[in-house]
C-alpha cells in the first residue's frame, strides 16, 4: 500500500486540483480490485491539510481534511495542488509550513513529490528541483524564472520525472500527471484503462500548443521595452538584432545582454516568438495558407519559418491550422465522409 498526501493549501488553492487526483487514485484503486490484481487498495489516499478544514473560492467551496501535516508521520507520495494567481507571493508564505514538511518527509522517508501547475512555486521553495528540470504553468513562467532561476524550467514539457520528483505543465495537465503515476505504479494497462474511462488523452507530452506570448514587459529598462514595443509593431518585416541595437543607440553586446536581463529572451527569441504568435492567429482565424502567412511575418524561407514554428508550438504550421482553424474544420466535415 502507498500513503498518498494531496496537499489542500491554504488560499486560493485550485479545487480541481485536489478533487482530479483523488477521483483518478480512487479508480486506480477500483481497476486493481475489479480486475483481480489486488484484493485492497494500493493507494492509501489522505487529504492532508494545516487545519482540519479550508474555505476555498472566497468560501463558495470547502474542503475536510482527514489528516493535518503534523498527524502524518510517513507518505510515500505528496501531492502538490495549483495555487491560483491572485496574490502568489503571500500564499506562498501562507503556505510555508508545507514547505518544511515535505523537506523532512523527503530527507527522513525518501517520499516522492509531486507538483500540479503553480504547485510548482512551492515545489521549488523546498530545493527540490534546483538543478532539475521542472514545469508549470506557460503563463507563469516568467515569474518563475525570476523566483527561482536555479530550476531548469522547462516550457514545454507537459510532465517531468527526475529522481523521484515529478511536475506538471499547466491546468489540467495535472491529468496527465496522474495518469503517469497510474502507470508508474500499477502499470500500462491501469493507465489505458483510467484514460479511457476519465477520458484523458494518453502520452501527452508537449504544451507549446497552448502557449500565447504576451511578451515580457514587467522590467524597467525603457530602451528595452520600446524596443520590444518596436519588434511588435513591425512584425512583417525582417528585423536584425543588429538594426535594433543600432536604432536605440546600444552595442550589439551590450544591447543583447540588457535585453535577456530584462525579458529572459535573446532579442532573436523574442523577434521569433512574436512573429510565431502572429502567425498563429493568422493560422486559427484566416483561409490564407501558410506560404501567405509565412511571407506576412517576414520570412521568405519555409523550411527556415516551418522549424521555427514548431520550436515554439510543438506541431507544424499546418497541423496547427488543422487543429485551430474552424473553418479548415468544417471544410473537412463537409467533404466527409
Amino acid at each position: 500500500m502507498k500513503h498518498v498526501s494531496i496537499l489542500v493549501p491554504k488560499g486560493n488553492a485550485i479545487l480541481s486540483s485536489v478533487v482530479g487526483p483523488y477521483k483518478i487514485l480512487s479508480a486506480a484503486n477500483r481497476f486493481l480490485k475489479s480486475t483481480g490484481v489486488r484484493n485492497d487498495d494500493f493507494f492509501d489516499i489522505h487529504l492532508v491539510g494545516l487545519d482540519s478544514d479550508q474555505s476555498l473560492y472566497n468560501g463558495l467551496f470547502s474542503i475536510h481534511c482527514n489528516k493535518t501535516i503534523d498527524q502524518v508521520n510517513k507518505t510515500d507520495l505528496i501531492l502538490i495542488p495549483a495555487l491560483r494567481t491572485e496574490k502568489l507571493v503571500e500564499e506562498l508564505q501562507l503556505n510555508q509550513p508545507y514547505v518544511d514538511w515535505i523537506i523532512n518527509q523527503r530527507n527522513r522517508n525518501n517520499a516522492e513529490v509531486a507538483s500540479m501547475c503553480l504547485g510548482a512555486f512551492v515545489l521549488a521553495r523546498t530545493g527540490l528541483v534546483d538543478g532539475k528540470q521542472c514545469s508549470t504553468h506557460w503563463a507563469a513562467m516568467e515569474v518563475f524564472k525570476r523566483m527561482y532561476p536555479q530550476v531548469n524550467l522547462v516550457s514545454n514539457k507537459i510532465v517531468t520525472e527526475e529522481d523521484g520528483i515529478y511536475t506538471s505543465g499547466g491546468a489540467y495537465s495535472f491529468l496527465n500527471l496522474m495518469i503517469h503515476l497510474v502507470e508508474k505504479y500499477c502499470g500500462r494497462e491501469a493507465a489505458i484503462y483510467l484514460s479511457k474511462f476519465f477520458e484523458i488523452e494518453i502520452d501527452r507530452k508537449d504544451q507549446n500548443q497552448f502557449v500565447i506570448f504576451q511578451g515580457q514587459k514587467e522590467h524597467d529598462d525603457t530602451a528595452i521595452k520600446a524596443a520590444q514595443n518596436y519588434i511588435e509593431d513591425n512584425v512583417n518585416d525582417k528585423i536584425s538584432v543588429e538594426e535594433l541595437a543600432q536604432k536605440f543607440a546600444i552595442s550589439s553586446r551590450n544591447f543583447v545582454r540588457r535585453f535577456k536581463k530584462a525579458t529572459q529572451n535573446t532579442p532573436l527569441e523574442y523577434i521569433q516568438r512574436v512573429k510565431v504568435e502572429a502567425a498563429k492567429r493568422s493560422l486559427e482565424t484566416t483561409q490564407q495558407n501558410v506560404n501567405e502567412i509565412m511571407y506576412q511575418v517576414g520570412y521568405a524561407d519555409q523550411k527556415a519559418f516551418r522549424t521555427v514554428f514548431k520550436k515554439y508550438v510543438g506541431l507544424s504550421p499546418v497541423a496547427y491550422k488543422t487543429k485551430y482553424n474552424r473553418s479548415q474544420l468544417e471544410y473537412q466535415g463537409s467533404n466527409s465522409w
